[in-house]
């Protein structure tokens, strides 16, 4: 039997410093640029704010990881469809 999870969403949200912004540089390879283009045309975004949800996620993942939570993708029964598992 599987728990039901107590957090349904979390909204990926940036934790944006008003005050500044740091630029980084980033060299990936051709075929992660491509990836990371689609992903920007298919959700109406930019490459740099698919990268902040990204991080974002995976900030999310560790954050369950360390109370010894899993992390996976339910359907609309809420059966786990997907564990996400490597982070």
């Amino acid at each position: 039997m599987e728990p039901k999870p107590v957090n349904r969403a979390v909204k990926l949200e940036g934790r944006a410093n008003a005050r500044t912004e740091v630029r980084l540089s980033l060299v990936v390879s051709p075929e992660l640029n491509e990836t990371l283009e689609e992903l920007a045309e298919r959700s109406h975004s930019s490459k740099s704010d698919i990268l902040r949800k990204a991080i974002a996620l995976f900030d999310v993942a560790a954050q369950a990881k360390q109370k010894d939570q899993r992390v996976g993708i339910l359907d609309r029964d809420d059966k786990v469809v997907k564990e996400i598992v490597g982070i």
